[in-house]
């Protein structure tokens, strides 16, 4: 080998070697975890440019999005489960899960919608069916609670023999004292963790007075999914970007080995003063650039 072959070789040698020491730290940075939105943040939007405003989604920032509102007649505003994955690829998005409504199934007992989003969610690419809220008729008593518990149980069942995975998204009404308990103690002692996965929404979580990394400590690995939103200053029935607000969601989230959260939504309810692009925007740039997720 002459010397020009050899500086070459120790050269290449050299940068394959850097490779293959920072390749490992390039792939475990953030694996498992990207930046979503909760598509109930464009509610009012998406039903008059669904197309448009999937890629501004898009273009704000976001990898990933969380749907709601899906029903087998209507689809995801007016496209069914096909072409709204489609357009989800088209623009460089993903979906793991949605929120569906579950009416039917915990006041009816009734699976038939329940397995239409089954159908849904795996059509989509999703690992998650949502429970976005329980209808308060079912909820008035700690018997009610448990048994709304088991029937959580039995969805998520019904759910991992299709591939997926049953999540329940809290507002602030489950830490409302009934008959000695609450029902977000009874749903996480009564289910099953490894079947019914918990989608922590930290703004609810805070205004309900209760402290996220305490339930995190009190529950490792149940909170799969959580939703970022963040509390006004002034007027905490409002929300703000991500960063402006009073939740230290950076001391929260450095919990999130503890707690198991893999999946880290945006939602912002209301907005003031603001286009809700520019403040769906902002909020993406603050949750990777300092929050890093």
């Amino acid at each position: 080998m002459n010397q020009t072959s050899r500086r070459k070789f120790l050269t290449q040698a050299g940068v394959i070697t850097a490779a293959a020491m920072i390749a490992p730290k390039l792939l475990s940075a953030k694996a498992g975890h990207v930046a979503g939105l909760q598509l109930y943040s464009l509610r009012d939007q998406l039903p008059k440019d669904v197309k448009g405003y999937i890629a501004k989604v898009a273009g704000a920032g976001y990898k990933e999005v969380e749907p709601f509102g899906y029903s087998k007649k209507d689809g995801f505003w007016g496209l069914d489960a096909k072409a709204f994955s489609n357009l989800l690829k088209q623009n460089g998005l993903t979906t793991a899960s949605a929120h569906f409504g579950m009416d039917q199934y915990f006041v009816e007992g009734k699976t038939d919608d329940l397995q239409t989003y089954i159908e849904a969610a795996n059509i989509t690419g999703m690992s998650y069916v949502i429970i976005p809220s329980i209808n308060g008729e079912v909820l008035k008593s700690a018997d009610q609670f448990k048994q709304v518990a088991e029937k959580m149980n039995k969805a998520a069942e019904i759910c991992k023999k299709s591939g997926l995975k049953l999540g329940y998204h809290n507002h602030n009404f489950e830490w409302k004292p009934v008959d000695g308990t609450t029902f977000y103690d009874v749903v996480l002692k009564e289910t099953d963790p490894a079947l019914v996965h918990m989608e922590m929404d930290i703004y609810w979580v805070v205004r309900a007075g209760q402290d996220p990394i305490k339930l995190f400590q009190q529950h490792p690995g149940r909170f799969a999914l959580c939703h970022l939103k963040d509390m006004d200053k002034t007027n905490h029935n409002l929300n703000t970007e991500i960063g402006n607000g009073a939740i230290d969601f950076k001391k929260i989230l450095s919990y999130k080995k503890l707690a198991g959260l893999q999946h880290f939504i945006v939602e912002q309810e209301n907005y003031t003063n603001i286009d809700p692009i520019v403040s769906i925007t902002k909020s993406a740039a603050y949750v990777k650039n300092v929050l890093g997720v």
